[in-house]
């Protein structure tokens, strides 16, 4: 007997671990449909009203879904303050509000590879090694708003955060901007070709971006003033995460502009911040 179990213990296993691996996604969706089930928190809305102007513009439907969707952020992201920052529900729902927006209209995994988000006072530095035109290797100090990285950290500075979200109309949002790399890296690193849904072609994609990413670096060079910030022109996956700051804050602008541009984040995003 003994050896006929020690002999079918590796197939329970597998069964066993089989099954989990199945069902784990459908209970961690059950999970979240109690979540997003739940009355949403008054406090918490008067939060997104204060420090998220545009979401009393938005349509009904989209802010009961940009409600649901911060309810299941804050269920399974974790939040760290740095350098002093206490975390409490206006760092936490300013924040969510924001990043979600990015997920509003199609299925979302909430940025799954995403477990943190470190939150700093005020702009960070960060040493990064260089090497000059010599092959001397040297250490240089970064001032940062935001970063993202594709092992499970956001970091974001408060100050701009707030900054971003009060002045909805500068097209500069740290947040949308680093949560947009967040979905440029779901499929790995990041480089300006997020995973895209049904009916969109990444061969069309790449050529509306390259198109503009390379009429970004000669505005930069020759100092012609943008739409857009010089530093979505130092590489493909910031002239990304720069034109979605953009599309949600000067869409109107944006649209008019580069009105095939507008339309591939217009696909991707699956809303049409034009029309709020």
């Amino acid at each position: 007997m003994s050896s006929i179990f020690s002999l079918m213990l590796p197939v329970l296993i597998g069964v066993i671990f089989i099954g989990y691996s199945l069902g784990n996604p459908r209970w961690r969706e059950y999970k979240r449909d109690n979540i997003r089930n739940r009355p949403f928190n008054k406090q918490w809305r008067k939060i997104i009203q204060q420090r998220m102007p545009y979401f009393r513009q938005m349509p009904a439907d989209l802010q009961l879904q940009l409600k649901q969707h911060i309810q299941v952020f804050l269920a399974e992201k974790n939040f760290i303050g740095c350098n002093g920052v206490k975390i409490n529900d206006e760092i936490k729902i300013t924040i969510a509000a924001q990043a979600c927006l990015l997920l509003l209209n199609r299925k979302t995994d909430y940025y799954p590879k995403l477990q943190t988000i470190l939150v700093y006072p005020g702009a960070f530095v960060r040493e990064q090694q260089k090497q000059n035109a010599d092959g001397v290797q040297f250490t240089q100090k970064l001032a940062l708003t935001g970063e993202s990285w594709d092992f499970g950290k956001i970091v974001l500075s408060w100050e701009d955060t707030l900054h971003g979200a009060q002045l909805p109309g500068d097209g500069s949002n740290v947040v949308i901007h680093e949560f947009a790399h967040q979905l440029d890296q779901e499929n790995g690193k990041a480089n300006g070709a997020p995973i895209l849904g049904k009916g969109q072609s990444y061969k069309c994609w790449s050529e509306v971006f390259s198109t503009q990413f390379t009429l970004l670096r000669e505005q930069a060079k020759a100092g012609v003033p943008s739409l857009f910030d010089y530093y979505g022109a130092t590489e493909p996956a910031e002239f990304f995460a720069v034109a979605s700051e953009v599309f949600f804050e000067q869409s109107k602008q944006f649209c008019s502009e580069y009105p095939i541009l507008y339309q591939q984040l217009k696909q991707y995003y699956k809303v049409d911040p034009v029309c709020w």
